[in-house]
Order: structure tokens, then sequence, then C-alpha cells
């Protein structure tokens, strides 16, 4: 029953990540479909890269509650962190590899993000200060992402959450190391792009 009860978990979280907030709501608002535009990533960088600030505000918010969604749903029936984490993790596939979009997806720092709040929020305030300050220092989201995720899952362990938050902290920090296994080669050449608003930019 329990592993019964535990497939469920992984698929509810699994259709709330799923969710393609950046292509729907640049849809709704701009009428393009933003994998046609820059990186091609339904990401809260890129729609800010593309139509700007305010529409990748509501990505960004759109991707971290779908998260803290699916784990308030699982919260109702179980307080198992086992149970919880397993939701999590859910979610995090739905992001990076949406049934709505063939199996692909985002880089899961927005959903890890509201996902870490909900689970480890010392862990999150930990990696969303570390990212601020390295955007705003280099400018470079990737490096600040890859970074924050380091430093949110170790706050995890170091301040002793349930063994399953920190477990799957761990989990989704390698998955945000795997994501940007591109950025991060980008970032050791040189040639990775830094951070700028804009507004419709041309197809690549």
């Amino acid at each position: 029953m329990k592993y019964l009860f535990g497939s469920g978990a992984l698929l509810l979280g699994y259709v709330f990540g799923s969710i393609p907030c950046g292509l729907w709501l640049v849809q709704a608002f701009h009428g393009i479909d933003i994998r046609d535009y820059g990186s091609r990533n339904i990401g809260t960088t890129n729609v800010f890269r593309t139509v700007g600030a305010k529409t990748a505000a509501l990505v960004l918010i759109g991707d971290m509650l779908k998260g803290i969604a699916a784990l308030a749903v699982i919260s109702r029936f179980t307080a198992n962190p086992a149970i919880v984490a397993i939701t999590a993790l859910g979610a995090l596939l739905g992001h990076n590899y949406s049934l709505f979009l063939g199996f692909k997806g985002g880089k899961g720092v927005a959903t890890g993000l509201g996902l870490f709040l909900y689970m480890l929020p010392a862990g999150a305030a930990a990696g969303f200060a570390v990212w601020a300050l390295i955007v705003l220092i280099t400018r470079y989201v990737s490096l600040g992402s890859v970074v924050a995720a380091v430093v949110a899952a170790g706050t995890g362990w170091y301040l002793g959450y349930p063994l399953p938050y920190a477990v799957f902290g761990t989990l989704a920090c390698l998955f945000v190391i795997i994501r940007h296994k591109e950025n991060i080669s980008r970032l050791l050449n040189g040639t990775e792009s830094k951070i700028k608003a804009g507004h419709l930019e041309d197809k690549n």
C-alpha cells in the first residue's frame, strides 16, 4: 500500500510540475512561443531576456507555486517526510521533463526554489541570497543558479533537516547542475551571456 501511495505522490508532483508556466504565460500576454526565441528555454531567464521583467516575474512565481501547490496537496494526506520528498522529486521531474512539452522543459531553478521554500526554508533563503549576490556582481544567472543550488543543498544537511528532505535537496542540486552543463561549458570558455532584459529579441 505504501508503495502505491508513494507512486501516486510521485505522479501528483509530476503533473503539477509539468505545467509550463513560461510557455503559457508568454503565449497569453505576448502571442509568441518562447521556445522560438533566445535560448529557447521556457524558464524565467529566457522570458526576462525576450519579453521583459513583468512577464518573467509571473513565470517565476508560477513555477515556484506549482511545486508548492503539489506539496500542499500531498501534505493534506500525510506528513511523512519521505512521501513529501517523493512528491517534490516528481514536481522537479515534471518541470524538467514536462508531459505537455514532449518531455522537455526548464532547468528547475524556480520550481526548485519553491520546493525548498516549503521543505528547506533556510536552504532556500541561503541559496537565494547567494544567487542574488552572484548575479548582481557578475550578471551571470547560470553561475548564480549553480552555486545557489549547492549552497541550498548543503544547508539542508548542515541544519539537520529530515533525511528525505536533505536527500531531495542534493538530488535537486544535481538536477540544476546537469541542466546547466552547457552554461557551465560556456562559463569556462568565456562565451556565456550576461543577463539583460529584452523585448522580443530576434529568433536565433
